[in-house]
């Protein structure tokens, strides 16, 4: 096990498609990040999560189905992900469906479970009553021990057999909830090279790159450690304009990069640098900003272009044009092809945590807004002058800073600006947003 998934014990769910792995595996995550549709295939990917049962964690995959094999390239790199999977697994949970029976691939999954030499859980999925429990008979043949009967659409069975999977674990293991976790989404267009960066930063082929735009249909979790700084990164399915969601399994996919978004603390908005700023770029964008998330803006396939002594200069200023909104976010010009840079993402995340989680004393704080205000006076209307009695940071990821005034009616977004622009001049705050929040004196 390599210290990558920072010696967690790790459970792999794994099966033939369509017999229930997904919706065993989000009501185990206790939140849906795997894709649930009634089509077989539809998980593609490795997908990890963090899993808590009775104060102990660990990390769970979620793989795409095993298919005996074929010429079909998805297929076959699918196959490969679960070989993966169990590669790394301390325990596998073999999924199969108790409503259609045994079935000769089922068999043939068995036979390569049993190779591994770990310790496999058999698992009969859907046994939504105490009268379809007879079927779970019928899997002893498969010569893995004791079949759990459960239903994972009605929640049944699942304590008795978290408690098994927990019996499995080698001793030694992590499993303590990780406070000091960087969450960490990689968002961006199709074809953008998320999943290649991804896979740089890993060093491993995790995520599956091909060049069928949009191959990544799920959000991906992967647990790694870096100087003893650890990571939670997000790899999400690419944002899509809406004109081109023709299935829901798309719609899913957009959705989930919302959510991915909603879940980091850091937000990765990786540009094609061929294709440009476009529409998606600029959505993604204004989602993180407005939840306040610390960002970075990644230009993929930077080896591409052909520069001269202004080109990056150029491009830089052309992104700060379109996201005026977000001078604050830094951005790295990177190659995943030619590692250009690649080694600047993660220093740059750990840079862009600390300040987003930065505190700011009050008297400090105070210093630098009583300066501001002697250098240019607060706005005033009809006679009336905002005043500014003092100043304090009430929050963190992102920054709030509270102002106590004399009348709401009297700020204006400019003024904000400028008081915003001064206490970055002196605290920083480079990569994250800062909230303001007024209170007039005297008023709860």
């Amino acid at each position: 096990m390599s210290d990558n998934y920072n010696n967690r014990p790790v459970v792999a769910v794994v099966g033939r498609p369509n017999v229930g792995k997904s919706t065993l595996f989000n009501k185990l995550a206790g939140k849906r990040i795997s894709i649930v549709e009634d089509t077989p295939g539809v998980t593609r990917d490795r997908i990890f999560t963090e899993v808590e049962w009775l104060d102990r964690y660990f990390t769970l995959i979620d793989t795409g189905g095993i298919e005996p094999d074929n010429g079909d390239i998805i297929l076959s790199q699918m196959r490969n992900q679960a070989m993966l999977a169990m590669d790394m697994a301390h325990v596998i949970l073999f999924v199969v469906d108790g409503k259609s029976g045994l079935t000769a691939a089922d068999r043939e999954v068995a036979q390569l479970l049993r190779k591994t030499k770990k310790p496999v859980i058999l698992v009969v999925n859907k046994i939504d009553s105490q009268s379809q429990f007879d079927n779970v008979y019928d899997f002893y043949e498969l010569g893995l021990g004791m079949p759990f009967g459960i239903s994972s659409a009605n929640s049944m069975g699942l304590g008795d057999l978290l408690d098994e999977v927990i019996s499995y674990f080698p001793k030694g293991l992590n499993m303590d909830a990780d406070e000091d976790l960087i969450r960490v989404a990689i968002t961006g267009k199709p074809n953008a090279g998320k999943s290649s960066i991804l896979n740089n930063i890993l060093g491993e082929e995790r995520v599956i790159v091909s060049p069928v735009a949009g191959t990544t249909r799920d959000a991906v979790d992967t647990y790694i450690e870096r100087n003893d700084q650890k990571f939670l990164l997000i790899d999400t399915a690419g944002i899509r304009r809406k004109s081109k969601i023709y299935e829901t399994v798309e719609k899913y996919s957009v959705i989930r990069a919302m959510t991915a978004v909603d879940r980091a603390d850091i937000v990765l908005i990786v540009i094609d640098a061929e294709q440009g700023i476009t529409e998606q770029d600029t959505k993604v964008a204004g989602i993180a900003h407005d939840e306040g998330k610390g960002c970075i803006f990644i230009v993929n396939k930077w080896d591409l272009i052909e520069k001269d002594n202004k080109t990056l200069g150029n491009y830089t200023k052309e992104i700060k044009e379109k996201f005026p909104f977000m001078m604050y976010a830094p951005v790295l010009f990177v190659s995943a092809k030619t590692n250009q840079r690649m080694n600047k993402i993660l220093e740059m995340v750990v840079y862009i945590a600390s300040e987003h989680a930065k505190r700011i004393s009050t008297s400090a704080l105070n210093d630098v807004i009583g300066e501001a205000v002697m250098l240019n006076q607060p706005p005033s209307d009809k006679g009336k002058r905002l005043k500014i009695y003092y100043g304090t940071q009430t929050d963190v990821k992102p920054p709030k800073i509270t102002l106590f005034i004399n009348d709401k009616e009297l700020t204006h977004f400019s003024y904000q600006r400028y008081l915003e622009n001064k206490i970055r001049e002196n605290f920083g705050f480079e990569g994250t947003s800062v909230k303001f929040e007024y209170r007039e004196k005297g008023r709860k």
